[in-house]
Order: C-alpha cells, then structure tokens, then sequence
C-alpha cells in the first residue's frame, strides 16, 4: 500500500517527548502528521520509571507550557532546583551557581523522565484530529527524492510505503534514519556509564545540586523532595557492572563511604538504573525534506542538563520556522530548504558552544592525570573570582539569557 504524500502533511520518526512534542507543535499551528514508532503501544502510553530526572530550564519549561503539557504534571513531581555546587576532590570549597539577578528564586525545575513521557503522551491525546500514532511500525528505508522530489517516503519493515512533505527524525542519539538520511554524527563515547537511583539523606538539601568530581568517579545528587534526591552515579564503564552486581547493603555502603557526609546518613529509596555515557552531535541537522531534532539532533552528556532541553528548543524553532514559511508564502511547501535551513542555523547556534564546552568540562574533569587535578582546581578557583563568568554559567542553566556564543563575545569587549 502507498499513501500519497500532501504538502500539508509530516511524517515523524520516533514517539519519544520529542516527536510527540513535535506532533502536538505543528498540530497547534495547523499541520497535521503521523508519528512512526517501532515500540508496542503500551510502552508510548504507560512510560516506566527509569530512574532519570530531567532538570528543566526556564525555556524549556516555556515550551511545555505553550504545548499545554506542563499543566499536566502533578505538584509532586515537581522539584524546583534553586542553586547548584560544584566540588573537586576533596577540597570542602565549592563553586556555587544561583539564579541571582536573573528575576527568579531558582535555576530551574527537576522533572522524573517519566512524567515527561506522560505529559507528551496526554498531550497527543488531546490533538487526536491532526495526530496519528503508528506503534510497531519499524522504518526500513528513506526516499528523500521521491515523485522527482515533489515528497519524501519511507519505507517500512513490511514493505509498506508511506510519503509526506517533510520528514522528522526524532529516534534516539543513535538514530538509524539519521543513517538512512546519509547524514553522519560526530559521537564521544567517554569510556563511562551511569548509575541512577534515589536515595532519602538525613541533612536537608535546601533545593541544591551537588556536582562532586572525585578521583575515579562523580558523584551528583539531584534535589527532589524533602530529604529525598536522586544519586546519579558516573564511574569507568569497567567499573559499572561491579557496582550494579553489588546487594543493596553493600551498595549504600559504597555509595556513603564516598559522599563525604555532605547529605548525612543516606537510605535507598529505590532501585538502581544503568547508562553507558556517549555523546552525539550531527553533522547537519537537515537534509532535503528531512530534519533532525531531539536527540538525532543533539545527544548531551548530562552533567549540565542540556539534553532535554535542547529537544525541546528544537521542536519550538522548527514549528517557528515552518509557521512563520507558511505566514510568508501562500502555498508554502512543508520541506522548503528555505525554512529547514533557517532551524539549521538557529538550532546550531544554540547548541554547538553548549555542546563543546561540556564536553571539554567533563574531559578535564574526569581526567585523573595530576597536571589535570591542578588545572581544574584553577579553574575553579578563577571562576569562583570571576563574577561575570559565573552570571554567563547560571543564565546557560537556567535558559533565561542570551546563546553562550554571543555572551562569551560580549565578555571579549
């Protein structure tokens, strides 16, 4: 069977948060489209906790709320994330991050991924007459250039084919339609893998992030409730599979032996997850009749929270920018290179510092040689002297201020 393709119409790749954002995005400026996922029903519609907590910026928290969805969280599985401290080592001197001077009482809000998921779920619910869902629909191949590049047509695993006037790939950081797209991605892998869980702590966290670089591994505790953060682990991936083998007595012992007491006495509250760390970032965004958002687009190392939040910056310029086509040019065709290259550009623009400088962060950071230990110790020290720099930091964490791009040229004068 083959379904005509319309220029009115897109097919999405991926029914993660961000292709069903995107689907509800372009549903509210009137573009209807279909959303291919390979998984069962049951996975999109009942998420799973997975032990991840997303801290969410202020425009990312934006995004959700023009799209209805951060309506739909309940009030408990919001924990508002109001500053953030940086250790070294074992040095008790920390590197501290507020939202000071930026209008509001904290950086940001800490979301469990699966609410995410739940809201983006409900959110396609509601938009059920310019949405359709597909599960258990594996795409096979792309025809970028079909009907003499009039459409764009996938091909699934049974054969069937299926065109429409732009694609949007949102299948993971490892997306196979990236591939199938002829587009390549510039991948890190760190050698690391991350181990997740809660844990309720004696001392109070006062809505605080604790970053703390220690020799072999970092050790991150995410505020959420009332004496109740979540542990997020990351240690040589050699490593890992001892640490996840371990009972949990063992693995609390483990895990307070090395917090240095800074949350007190600590207490499972729940069972242990496991990543492998590997950083992607695209080599173009777009191709004809084709985009890339989420993490096909971007896949960040966690340590500064921009993943999530770069997926949903990508869903919110690229409905901007077919919006504002179709505004400008009656008739407008969906794949218009004009308009997926202006995305291009902006989404580029507002990730690639953020990317790199992470990057770079978490290499000299993990980095145990002793040359290494002393320069991240300076640089801690600098910025700590170094107000400007901090303010830079606080507004890239929050989402509140200007690209990293144009405030560091701001700062060079």
């Amino acid at each position: 069977m083959q379904t005509s393709p319309h220029t009115d119409s897109v097919l999405i790749i991926g029914a993660g948060p961000a292709g069903l954002s995107m689907a509800a995005a372009l549903a509210d400026i009137g573009i209807a489209s279909t959303v291919l996922e390979q998984a069962p029903l049951e996975t999109i519609a009942q998420p799973q906790e997975d032990g991840r907590e997303i801290a969410l910026t202020h425009r990312g928290v934006g995004v959700l709320q023009q799209l209805g969805a951060w309506q739909d969280l309940p009030p408990e599985a919001i924990s508002p994330l109001k500053a953030a401290q940086v250790f070294n080592g074992q040095d008790a001197r920390f590197l501290g991050f507020t939202p000071e001077g930026q209008g509001t009482d904290r950086l940001g809000h800490l979301v469990p991924n699966h609410w995410l998921r739940q809201i983006a779920w409900q959110g396609v619910q509601k938009r059920q007459d310019r949405i359709t869902l597909r599960c258990g629909a594996r795409v096979h191949k792309l025809n970028l250039l079909a009907q003499g590049g009039r459409a764009a047509e996938v091909v699934l695993a049974d054969g069937e084919r299926l065109g429409a006037a732009l694609l949007i790939a949102a299948d993971s950081r490892f997306s196979a339609s990236r591939r199938l797209a002829g587009i390549g991605a510039d991948m890190l892998d760190f050698g690391r893998s991350v181990i997740l869980c809660r844990m309720h702590h004696e001392l109070p966290h006062q809505h605080t992030a604790l970053e703390c670089f220690h020799h072999g591994h970092t050790m991150a505790w995410l505020p959420l409730q009332e004496h109740l953060a979540s542990l997020v682990l990351t240690v040589n991936a050699d490593e890992a599979q001892g640490l996840l083998d371990l009972d949990d007595g063992a693995f609390l012992d483990w895990v307070q032996a090395h917090s240095q007491h800074r949350l007190g006495t600590l207490r499972l509250a729940g069972p242990r997850h496991f990543y492998p760390l590997v950083a992607t970032y695209a080599r173009r965004f777009v191709a004809r009749r084709f985009a890339l958002i989420g993490d096909a687009a971007v896949g960040m190392h966690p340590v500064t929270a921009h993943g999530y939040n770069f997926g949903l910056y990508g869903v919110q310029t690229l409905a901007q920018e077919l919006q504002m086509a179709r505004r400008h040019r009656a008739g407008c065709d969906l794949g218009d290179a004009v308009a997926l290259e202006r995305f291009e550009r902006e989404h580029r623009r507002a990730t690639r510092p953020i990317y790199l400088g992470t990057n770079a962060v978490v290499k000299l950071f993990t980095d145990e040689r002793p040359l290494a230990r002393a320069l991240r110790q300076g640089v801690l020290q600098g910025a700590a002297h170094l107000p400007p720099l901090r303010a830079l930091i606080s507004q890239q964490l929050t989402g509140k201020g200007p690209s990293l791009l144009r405030q560091i040229r701001a700062l060079a004068g």
